[in-house]
Parts: C-alpha cells; sequence; structure tokens
C-alpha cells in the first residue's frame, strides 16, 4: 500500500509539472496587467502604479526574487472587487497571494493547483463562492479560505495538501462530514473548521496529527463523544469544539495535553464530572465548561492551574462546595459559577490573592457572609452574587473598591446598614440590593457621590427616614426604592432626575404632596407612589408629562377632584388612583376611558364609564336623558349624512372594493380614539384614500393593504391599514387599539369597520425604516433605536392589556422619524402569515414560529435580538452569505466569542465609538445573542431587555488595561 501511494504520488507530480510548464509561463508584464484590467479597483489606490513607467517589482503589492521573478501579491484590504483572475496562478515563481479582506466573489479558479511554487494562499474575508478547491499543491504551507460563502462537503481530495501546517476553511457554508483523510496532512499544526454546517462525529483519526498546535470546530452540528485520540496530541495549546451538539463525557485522556492553554467546550450537551485529570493542566490560561449539563464536584486539585486566568463554569448541574484553593489561583481574574447547585460559602480569602475583575456566583444556594477580600486587586468591576442565601453585613471593603461599576446582589439575606462610602462609588453604573434585610437610613448626613448611577433598585428593604435629596447623579433613569421604611416629603429636586424614566416608591410612609417640580421629568414613563401616607390634590402639572404611561396613586389620603385635564394626556394608559378620599365626576376620556372598576374604588367618585362600577353624579338624570336624546338625533342625522355619502361614493367608483368581498357589505362606522383627529377627518378622506395610487405596501393574509391618505380641510395626513376576516377577531380588539399609546408605536386615531372588512387609522409619521437609515447612523443613534423598540414591546407584552395585537418586527417596516424615535407598526392578531412561501421566506422569524405561526412575546424577543445583530454588525439575516436564517445567528456567537471588536462591528460605527463604547458594545451583542437563544424559555422577557439596554447604554471606559470584549 506504501509503494502504491508514493508511486500516485510521483505520476502526480510529474503530471503537475508538465501542467506548470504549459500554463505557467508568459511574459509577467502582460500577466499583471491583465490582472489590472479584469480587477475592480475603486477607488484607484491598490492598482494605482500598475503601468509601465516602473518596474514591476515597484507596484504596490509586488515582491519579486533575487532573479526579478514575481514572488509576492499582497493586495491585502483594499477594496478590490470582480471575479479572481485565472492570472495570478499563472507566475511560475510565486510563493505568497494575499487577497485578503476584499470584496472579491465568483468561484476561485480551478487553475489553484498549477502553480508547484505556492507556500502561502489566503483568500479570506471575501465573498468567494461554491466549491473548495481540488487537487493538490505540494509546496502549499498555509491555506486560509476563511470567511467567505463557500459551500458543498470538504472533499477527501483535502488530503492531498501534504505538505499543510495551516488550514482555515472556517466561516463557510460547508456541509457534509469532516473526512477522515484529513489525517495526510501529518505536518499540520493549525486547523480551523468552525462556524460552518459540518455534521457527524469528530474523526478519531485527529490523533495522528501530533504536530496540532491549535483545533478549531466550534459552531457547527458535529455530534457523538469526543474522541480520546484528541488527548494524544500533546502540543496541542488551543482546543475549541464550542457550540456543536457533543455528548457524553469529557475524556480523561485530556490530562495528557500538557501544552494546553485554552480549553474551551461550552454550548455542548456534556454530562458527567470534570475529569480530575484536567485539573493537572497547569499551563491552562482559559477552561470554559460552561453551558452543558456537567455534573459533581469541583475537587481541591483545582490549585494546581496556577496560570488560570478564566474559568467559566456556569449554566451546568455542579453541586458540592466552590473551592477554597480557588482562592489560591494568583492570576485568576474571571470567575464565573452561576446557575449552579453549589452551596456552602464563598471562600474566604477569595480576592486575597487573586487579581479578581469579574465575579458572578449568582444563583446558586450559597450561604454564609460576602468575602472582604474580593476587591484586594483593585480591579474587581463586576460583582454578581443575587438570588442566594447569603448574610450578614456588606463588607466596608468593598466601599473602598473603586474600580467597581456594576453590583448585584438582590434576593439575598443581606443585613445592617449600607457600609460608609459605599455610596460614594464614582463608577457605579447599575446597583441593586433589593430584596435583602438591609436597614439604616438613605438620606440625611449620608452623602451620595455617584455621577454614573443609572439604575439604583433598594426595594424590598428595611431602610428608614428620609428620602436622599439627590444621588449624585445626573442621569439616572430607574429609581425602585418601594417596600421599605422610608417617610418624610418627597423632595422637590427629584425633579432635577432629567433621565427619569421609571420611579417607585410605594409601600412607604411617605407624607406631604406630589411635588410640582416632579413634572419636569420630560422622560418619566412609570410612576408609582402607593402605599403611602401622600395628600392634597394630584398636581395638575402631571398632565404636562409628555410620555407618563403609567400612575399609581393608590391607597394614600389625597383628595379633592381628578383634574379633568388628566384623562387628556394622550400617553397615559394605566391609572389606580383606588382607597383615597377623592369625589366628583371621573373623567371619561383617555385612561379613563373604560377603566376598571378596582382601578377607582375606595373613593367618593360618580359618573365615568359603565365598566368603573360608580353612580351617576347628582343632578345629572336630566343631562343623561338631555344626552341621550341629543345623541340620538345626532346619531340619526350622521346616518343620513353617512348614507350620503356612500352614494357619493358609489357614483365615484362603481365596483368599491372591500378586501375579500367584491360588493359594498353595508354601512361604514368610523370611530375615533384622537379628539384632534376627529375634527380634521371626515369619513369621506378616509374611504377615499382606498385607491391603488394610495397604497404604501401589501401584505398578506392579515397583513394587509396599507393606504396613506390626506385631509380634505387640513394638512393633516394619516395611514390605514386593512384587517380582513374581522368576524374572527378577539373580542374587545377595536377598543384595545385605542388604548395603545406609546411614543414608540404608531399612534392609532381611530377605526373604520363594516360587517366584512375594517380598517384602524393612524397618524402618518414621516421618516424611513431602519432598513434604509441605520447603516448612515452612528453607534449613539442606533442604541437610541434599539432601545426604542424594546421599550416598544416591552409596553405591548409587559403593561398593556392590548395582548392581540402585535408589531410588524422587521426593519423595513419599522419607521425612525427625524428625532431617531423609532415607531413601529402595528399588526393584527392571530397567525402571522397563512402563505407558507412568503412565511418561510421571511429572515426575521424565530425558529419556533416557523412551525406553530403564531407570535409570542418570546418570538418577538428572537427577533428583536436579530435586530441587534444588524444594527451591531451591519449584516442583515437576508445577506447571501448567509444560507439559512440562523446562520447570521450562529456568525454572530463565533464572532462575540473568538474575534476581535473590528471584525464584526459594522465599520461605519468604528473609530471613537470603539474606544468610547467597547463594553457597550460587547454588551449588547451579549444580549443579543441572549436573545437569540434556541430554547424560547432561554430567552429574556421584554423587560428583563429594556433593563438590561438601559444599563448597558452609558459611557464605558477600558480600565485596567483589561481587553473589556473578554470579561462579559
Amino acid at each position: 500500500m506504501a509503494k502504491n501511494g508514493a508511486g500516485e504520488r510521483e505520476v502526480l507530480l510529474m503530471f503537475m509539472f508538465l501542467l506548470l510548464c504549459s500554463c505557467c509561463t508568459g511574459d509577467e508584464y502582460d500577466l499583471l496587467l491583465s490582472i489590472k484590467n479584469l480587477m475592480n479597483d475603486p477607488l484607484n489606490q491598490s492598482l494605482s502604479n500598475w503601468n509601465l513607467s516602473l518596474s514591476y517589482c515597484e507596484w504596490k503589492g509586488i515582491a519579486c526574487d533575487n532573479s526579478s521573478h514575481v514572488a509576492k501579491i499582497e493586495l491585502s484590504g483594499n477594496n478590490l472587487s470582480g471575479k479572481i483572475p485565472e492570472s495570478f496562478f499563472h507566475f511560475p515563481y510565486i510563493e505568497t497571494i494575499d487577497l485578503s479582506d476584499n470584496q472579491l466573489s465568483g468561484g476561485i479558479p480551478s487553475n489553484i493547483s498549477s502553480c508547484l511554487s505556492l507556500r502561502h494562499l489566503n483568500l479570506s474575508n471575501n465573498n468567494f463562492t461554491g466549491p473548495l478547491p481540488r487537487g493538490s499543491i505540494p509546496q502549499l504551507q498555509a491555506l486560509d479560505l476563511s470567511n467567505n460563502m463557500l459551500s458543498g462537503q470538504i472533499p477527501d481530495e483535502i488530503g492531498f495538501f501534504w505538505g499543510l501546517e495551516f488550514l482555515d476553511l472556517g466561516g463557510n457554508d460547508l456541509v457534509g462530514k469532516i473526512p477522515k483523510s484529513i489525517s495526510n496532512m501529518t505536518g499540520l499544526q493549525i486547523l480551523t473548521l468552525s462556524s460552518n454546517q459540518l455534521i457527524g462525529e469528530i474523526p478519531q483519526e485527529l490523533g495522528l496529527l501530533k504536530s496540532l498546535t491549535w483545533i478549531y470546530l466550534g459552531y457547527n452540528n458535529l455530534s457523538g463523544g469526543i474522541p480520546t485520540e484528541i488527548g494524544e496530541l500533546t502540543s496541542l495549546n488551543h482546543l475549541d469544539l464550542v457550540s456543536n451538539n457533543l455528548t457524553g463525557e469529557i475524556p480523561s485522556s485530556f490530562g495528557n495535553l500538557t501544552s494546553l492553554h485554552y480549553l474551551f467546550l461550552y454550548l455542548n450537551k456534556l454530562t458527567g464530572p470534570v475529569p480530575p485529570s484536567i485539573f493537572g493542566l497547569q499551563n491552562l490560561i482559559s477552561l470554559d465548561l460552561s453551558d452543558n449539563f456537567l455534573s459533581g464536584e469541583i475537587p481541591e486539585l483545582i490549585i494546581q492551574l496556577q496560570n488560570l486566568e478564566v474559568l467559566h463554569l456556569f449554566s451546568n448541574n455542579f453541586t458540592g462546595k466552590i473551592p477554597n484553593s480557588v482562592a489560591s489561583l494568583p492570576r485568576l481574574q474571571v470567575l464565573q459559577l452561576w446557575s449552579n447547585n453549589f452551596s456552602g460559602e464563598i471562600p474566604k480569602n477569595l480576592g486575597r490573592d487573586n487579581n479578581l475583575t469579574v465575579l458572578d456566583l449568582s444563583t446558586n444556594t450559597l450561604v454564609g457572609k460576602i468575602p472582604g477580600t474580593l476587591c484586594n486587586s483593585g480591579c474587581l468591576y463586576k460583582l454578581i452574587l443575587f438570588s442566594n442565601s447569603l448574610t450578614g453585613e456588606i463588607p466596608n471593603s468593598l466601599s473602598r473598591c473603586s474600580s467597581l461599576r456594576r453590583i448585584r446582589l438582590q434576593n439575598n439575606r443581606l443585613s445592617g446598614e449600607l457600609p460608609h462610602g459605599f455610596t460614594k462609588l464614582s463608577l457605579v453604573y447599575f446597583l441593586d440590593l433589593s430584596n435583602n434585610h438591609l436597614s439604616g437610613t438613605m438620606g440625611g448626613t449620608r452623602g451620595w457621590e455617584m455621577p454614573e448611577l443609572q439604575m439604583l433598585n433598594f426595594a424590598r428593604n428595611r431602610f428608614s427616614g428620609a428620602l436622599p435629596a439627590s444621588f449624585g447623579s445626573g442621569v439616572i433613569e430607574n429609581l425602585d426604592l418601594s417596600a421599605n421604611g422610608l417617610s418624610g416629603e418627597i423632595p422637590a429636586s427629584f425633579g432635577d432626575f432629567s433621565e427619569l424614566m421609571e420611579l417607585k416608591l410605594s409601600e412607604n410612609k411617605l407624607s406631604g404632596e406630589i411635588p410640582d417640580e416632579l413634572s419636569l421629568c420630560e422622560k418619566l414613563v412609570s410612576l408609582n407612589l402607593s402605599h403611602n401616607q401622600l395628600s392634597g390634590r394630584i398636581p395638575t402639572s402631571l398632565t404636562q408629562m409628555p410620555v407618563l404611561g403609567q400612575l399609581d396613586l393608590s391607597v394614600n389620603q389625597f383628595s379633592g377632584e381628578i383634574p379633568k385635564s388628566l384623562g387628556e394626556v394622550e400617553s397615559l394608559i394605566q391609572v389606580n388612583i383606588s382607597h383615597n378620599h377623592f369625589h366628583g365626576n371621573l373623567p371619561s376620556t383617555g385612561a379613563f376611558l373604560a377603566i376598571n372598576s378596582s382601578a377607582v374604588s375606595g373613593n367618593r367618585l360618580c359618573g365615568g364609564d359603565s365598566t368603573a362600577g360608580l353612580p351617576p353624579c347628582k343632578g345629572d338624570k336630566l343631562q343623561v336623558w338631555l344626552l341621550i336624546v341629543t345623541c340620538l338625533l345626532v346619531a340619526l342625522a350622521a346616518l343620513v349624512v353617512l348614507s350620503l355619502i356612500l352614494v357619493f361614493v358609489r357614483k365615484r367608483n362603481d365596483n368599491f372594493e372591500t378586501r375579500g368581498n367584491n360588493e359594498v357589505d353595508g354601512v361604514w362606522e368610523l370611530e375615533f380614539f384622537d379628539s384632534k383627529a376627529s375634527k380634521e377627518l371626515r369619513i369621506i378622506d378616509v374611504v377615499a384614500s382606498m385607491r391603488d395610487e394610495n397604497v404604501i405596501s401589501r401584505g398578506i393574509a392579515r397583513g394587509g393593504v396599507l393606504y396613506k391618505g390626506k385631509s380634505s380641510v387640513s394638512e393633516f395626513e394619516f395611514v390605514m391599514k386593512e384587517v380582513s376576516g374581522i368576524d374572527s377577531l378577539p373580542t374587545g380588539f377595536w377598543t384595545e387599539l385605542g388604548k395603545l399609546k406609546h411614543p414608540n408605536i404608531e399612534k392609532v386615531i381611530g377605526v373604520m369597520r363594516s360587517k366584512k372588512c375594517g380598517f384602524w387609522v393612524s397618524e402618518f409619521v414621516e421618516g424611513q425604516s431602519v432598513s434604509e437609515v441605520f447603516r448612515g447612523m452612528s453607534w449613539d443613534r442606533r442604541r437610541k433605536v434599539a432601545l426604542g423598540i424594546a421599550k416598544a414591546l416591552c409596553y405591548l407584552h409587559c403593561k398593556s392589556t392590548g395582548s392581540s395585537v402585535g408589531f410588524e418586527l422587521s426593519p423595513e417596516k419599522i419607521i425612525v422619524d427625524g428625532k431617531d424615535e423609532p415607531r413601529l407598526r402595528l399588526r393584527s392578531p392571530g397567525r402571522i402569515c397563512t402563505d407558507a412561501k412568503t412565511f418561510v421566506s421571511s429572515p426575521y422569524v424565530a425558529p419556533e414560529t416557523r412551525e406553530a405561526k403564531d407570535t409570542t412575546e418570546k418570538s418577538d424577543i428572537y427577533v428583536f435580538g436579530l435586530i441587534l445583530i444588524e444594527l451591531l454588525t451591519g449584516k442583515t439575516p437576508a445577506d447571501t452569505e448567509f444560507g439559512l436564517q440562523e446562520s447570521i445567528v450562529e456568525w454572530a456567537r463565533y464572532c462575540y466569542s473568538d474575534c476581535h471588536l473590528d471584525t464584526w462591528v459594522d465599520p461605519t460605527v468604528k473609530g471613537t465609538a470603539l474606544s468610547n463604547h467597547q463594553n457597550e458594545i460587547v454588551e449588547t451583542m451579549s444580549l443579543a445573542l441572549y436573545c437569540t437563544a434556541d430554547d424560547p424559555m432561554a430567552r429574556p422577557c421584554a423587560s428583563d431587555v429594556v433593563k438590561t439596554l438601559e444599563s448597558v447604554i452609558r459611557p464605558t471606559y477600558c480600565v485596567f488595561g483589561l481587553n473589556c470584549s473578554s470579561t462579559i
């Protein structure tokens, strides 16, 4: 067999030599000029000096050998486009071709194997398609075809590249199994096949490649167990098998990999304990076994990993205590053990001899005190210990930890007062101590100097005394101090919180009146002052707050009448004023329209809608009868006018189409939710807009047709959306439309319907779709768009009663106005598409929705994650480089985990955005990947998405010389 193989190799070499003689000839000047003519150089920079006035050895990107023959062509990153000419492989002495990081497309020329002198070929980061090249180049040492769109299987002939030391085929669309013939490349040192669609088992034959130092097979669909033969690769430095479907246990043979620095096995289905031999790999720098089904205890043997810097074991089923020896790992920076079943105490000396920057032990069953040594390094900036059973006081040492930026200690049993200086941590932007037993005062002589603070949650503790007048921050957005024992008045200085969006002071002992200054918080969306001892009247200044959506004043001692203007606040959709001393007539407009009786009970109110359950006001009976008679007369007159209009319309359009019925189906009913629209629009304006020339877009099924119209008496413009099959709509659907009021959702001003067809009418917003404008946006503008979309989703799924209404959730349908505020279009309920072909082709659909075709909060969150990825990278799920809709998610996971930030951030947001907002961009991508988890139950809810976005969207700085992208 060996002799036959050698003979075949000699025949192949002789054939290739003859081929070289026949095609690797000709004048090199002519070859280079022909290349210039065939390749597109749009900026005329890369090939500008390729002319006869210079020797071609002086041309840009050309290097010659001592005999003045072309030896190297290096044109990386020059924005070249078009197809790669076959001429590139006609140079008889060429050793290096580097065309990476361009826009080249088409297939890789089939004559790639015709130049036997070629040693280095780099075509990575282009748009090449088609299959991998076949044949062999015996002297080729490095082949990099990564990050293209190459497809098909890896051919068995890959084994003919005997001399390869570097092979990178990652980031393509390759399918099938890894061929066993790869074991013929006995000198191979670097093997990367990541981010493809490879299946099957990892071949055992990899164990024959004794020179391998790097294996990266992550982000494929590989299955089966990890071959024990990999443990024989004693030169291995980096082993990465992440995000596959690998099962079984981690081979104990990995203990032989004494040169291993990086072991990444996360996002698989591995089971069983971590073999003790792993803890003998003394050169390990980073160990990531997270997101598996591993179990058992972590032994004290971990003390042997003296070079370990990053330990990720989160999202497994580990039990027992956290080994005390972890505290003795001198180089440990990142320790993430969250979401396991660890018990016992946190190692007492943790942080004393470590270099901790990130510590996350949340969601375990840990007890005991928080060690006072956690910040001994002076570098700890993320401390996450929530959802355990920790007791005792917060260590005084943490109040001196000036590097801290994110602190989450909620849902424990911590007690005592806040340490002196804890409220002066100048870099902290997120602080959550809720649901503990903390006590003491928050105001008084305690000073707050937290200029970066955006989110503060001290809810469900035992704090007492007055509210602090300030928190030392001008950017605070979320403040929750509910369920404590706070007393005194609400400080007027709270009106200085110009960025405040949510204020919760419920379940305290606050007294006095609501300060008028609170209305200066123009971004306040939610205000909850319930269950206190507040008194006085509702300030009319609250009615001037532009985005106030939720107001809860229940269980207080407020008195007087409800300001009529409160019912005219367009943004207000949820009000609770129950159990106070209010009297008089309840407003019957806005948020008080169809208000629930429980939200107004316990007062001395009258009137209102029938749903309020209030008695009619005294002396109003005669007025009620007059009102009824007047309404009947007005309705009769309107019916006459409407009949005349319909006759007029019939004459103008002999065959008025009612979308699904080619005949007029009776009388149209027009109902307005907006007083301004009712004055400026007439039914004839709405009916007349239903012409083909007014169509903005055509949907499918209940997506309907979208028309644009204009008032005949003013410049007021509107759009109307068709809804067919209205007989199957949920009860109360049309009423719910009128209640949906949010600055990031299209404003529905009315509905028009008949027996068989209906429309909702919305205010027209001047702007462009996200897909049209985002590529020209800075990072600041993109993050504003992202947060607006998230808030709209949260409003719909968490705070609105309009659960039967959904969104047209895709960048083509989301409009961005002149102030960079996104406006989401509404979608009628039910299955989002009955046309299966059209539905499947849509890239903005969650995987589970493709089967059920019913949208849920979790499916909307998935699509929002796709939009986040698009805003971050500039790529879309529909890009031709992604063969399947899920591929952009896999690509993003790969980039986030293993690529430098520069390689995946949209080029138009690079520069100062990367230097000033690096952590912010990385954490936003982390959220995007969280939202696009395959398992819907693993995705966050809409409210958590908003909170996370609000916590990461802030000025950030990379401190202590750390790589910010590696410690999220």
